[in-house]
């Protein structure tokens, strides 16, 4: 019984979740302190007001906290900004500049001159409309 739990955590699979969840919780909160330290007084230098959290709607003795969330919403896009501009961006471009050089995947389907549905390579008739392919 050990020798098979052993085997389910050596997994790649297992150890690649479980790496991916250490970095992603220290990358969350380096993005989260660039946001908050950086970028939100950086927007208040700009703009004059860092913080909305004292706008709020009282409707029958009950307080509508709109600030807070105006608050979470402009973190939710900076945070978002952030991560697409130093993560994805940069890896996109090196992943572009890889595959420069290589040609195209061979196609695996061709279009039905009768349909024009898309059938594999090796088809002889259609299976949509059944007319023969050449």
């Amino acid at each position: 019984m050990l020798s098979g739990f052993r085997q389910f955590v050596m997994r790649g699979n297992v150890l690649d979740l479980a790496v991916a969840v250490v970095i992603g919780g220290a990358f969350g909160a380096v993005v989260t302190a660039l946001v908050k330290d950086l970028l939100t007084p950086l927007i208040a230098a700009i703009v004059g007001k860092p913080d909305f959290s004292a706008i709020s709607l009282t409707i029958n003795n009950s307080q509508l906290l709109i600030g807070a969330f105006l608050n979470e919403v402009v973190s939710f896009f900076l945070i978002a900004a952030a991560v697409y501009f130093v993560v994805v961006a940069p890896v996109n471009a090196i992943v572009a500049r890889r595959r420069r050089g290589e040609a195209p995947a061979d196609p695996t389907t061709k279009k039905c001159p009768e349909c024009l549905s898309e059938v594999p390579i090796a088809a002889r008739r259609c299976a949509f409309c059944s007319s023969p392919l050449t």
